[in-house]
C-alpha cells in the first residue's frame, strides 16, 4: 500500500511522517523516532520572528543531529520578508526541507495571523508561500487544515496555489481550525485535495492504530500519512505502522525491559538537550505517557510531577519498571 514519495529531489521511502507538535518532537523524541524506523520527521513550529531574533528557545527548537536525516523544520509566520530570512537561517543550520505551517489552531498563533489563520485569506497566503519557495533551493511542504470552519473548507483551492508556487508537498489535518483536536478528522475530504494537486498529499489526523492508518489512506488517497499524538510515549509507533502497511504484520510493542531502556534514554536525552531545571519539567509528560496504562502508573506519574531532582526521578522510574519487568519475565 505504501510507495515511496519524491519531495523535491528527497525520496522518502516509507512516507510514515512524525507531525511537528510543539513542546513534543524536540531533538531527542525525534532522534528516537527516525532510529526506530519513521520515513521523515519534523521539527517543532518555530516563530519566524523568533528564529530571525535568535532567540534561545527558537535555536534549540532547531537543533537537529546526523541520524535524523532528512529532516523537515516547521516555521510559522504572517510576513514573506520574515518567513524567507527564517526559511534561509535553517537551510544554514542543516535543515533538508522546510514546512509551512497553515494548519495550526492555537489562538496565541491564529490571532498573530499566522497558522490556520492564513487559511482565511488566500491572496496572503500566496505571497508567504511564493517567498520561502523563492528564498531556498530546498523543498518547501506545507501543512494545512480543512479550512477555517465548516463554511469554508477550502484545503483543495489553497494545495492548487501552493502547487502553483512550487510547494512539493502538501498535509492535510482533516479538522477545520474552528473544530480544534474536537470530533473526528474528515479523511475523506482529503481525497478532494488529492484529486486537485499532482504533488505528494500526506493526510493527518486520529491515527492512533495501524487499523487507522491503512483505513486513512483508504479514505483519502494519499500518498502517505503523518502521525502526532498516536506518537505520544511510543516512538515505535511509526516503525509499527510501515511495517504494517507493507508486509500486513502486526509488530508486538516492545517489551516492558525495552520500554524501560527507551524512557531512560530519552530522558537523558532530555537533560543533556536542555539542561537539568528545564529537562526535568519537560520531561514529565513523556515519562507520563510512557507509562500509561500500566500497573499503577497514575500513582508513579503523580510522584513524578513533585520530583525536580532528576537522580530521584530516575530512581522513581526504575523503581516502577523493575518489578514490572520481573513479573513479565516470571
Amino acid at each position: 500500500m505504501l510507495k515511496p514519495i519524491s519531495v523535491g529531489p528527497i525520496q522518502i521511502d516509507d512516507p510514515v511522517i512524525l507531525a511537528p507538535m510543539s513542546g513534543v518532537t524536540d531533538m531527542p523524541f525525534r532522534r528516537l523516532v527516525k532510529r526506530a524506523g519513521a520515513g521523515l520527521v519534523v521539527s517543532e513550529m518555530i516563530a519566524s520572528e523568533a528564529m530571525i531574533r535568535q532567540t534561545r528557545q527558537s535555536m534549540k527548537m532547531a537543533t537537529n543531529c546526523a541520524e535524523e536525516f532528512p529532516m523537515s523544520v516547521q516555521l510559522a509566520g504572517c510576513e514573506g520578508r520574515v518567513m524567507a530570512e527564517a526559511a534561509k537561517l535553517n537551510r544554514d543550520r542543516g535543515a533538508a526541507i522546510i514546512d509551512i505551517n497553515m494548519g495550526c489552531p492555537v489562538k496565541k498563533v491564529v490571532n498573530g495571523h499566522a497558522g490556520s489563520a492564513l487559511m482565511r485569506d488566500l491572496a496572503h497566503a500566496r505571497t508567504l508561500l511564493e517567498a520561502t519557495v523563492g528564498a531556498v533551493d530546498l523543498p518547501v511542504t506545507l501543512k494545512m487544515r480543512t479550512g477555517w470552519d465548516d463554511s469554508s473548507r477550502n484545503a483543495p483551492e489553497l494545495a492548487h496555489i501552493a502547487e502553483d508556487v512550487g510547494i512539493k508537498m502538501v498535509t492535510v489535518h482533516g479538522r477545520t481550525r474552528n473544530q480544534l483536536y474536537n470530533g473526528r478528522a474528515d479523511w475523506k475530504f482529503i481525497r478532494e485535495v488529492k484529486s486537485r494537486v499532482s504533488i505528494p498529499v500526506i493526510a493527518n489526523g486520529d491515527v492512533v492504530t495501524v487499523d487507522d492508518a491503512r483505513q486513512i489512506l483508504d479514505d483519502s488517497g494519499a500518498d502517505g500519512l503523518m502521525i502526532g499524538r498516536g506518537a505520544y510515549g511510543r516512538p515505535w509507533f511509526l516503525n509499527q505502522v510501515s511495517h504494517f502497511l507493507r508486509t500486513g504484520e502486526r509488530l508486538p510493542d516492545p517489551t516492558l525491559e525495552e520500554q524501560w531502556a527507551l524512557l531512560a534514554e530519552h530522558y537523558d536525552g532530555i537533560l543533556s538537550h536542555y539542561g537539568i531545571q528545564t529537562g526535568v519539567r519537560m520531561a514529565r509528560k513523556h515519562v507520563g505517557w510512557y507509562s500509561k496504562g500500566l500497573p499503577a502508573s497514575g500513582e508513579f506519574r503523580a510522584r513524578i510531577m513533585t520530583i525536580d531532582d532528576p537522580v530521584l526521578v530516575r530512581a522513581e522510574i526504575d523503581a516502577f519498571y523493575a518489578p514490572l519487568v520481573e513479573r513479565s519475565a516470571a
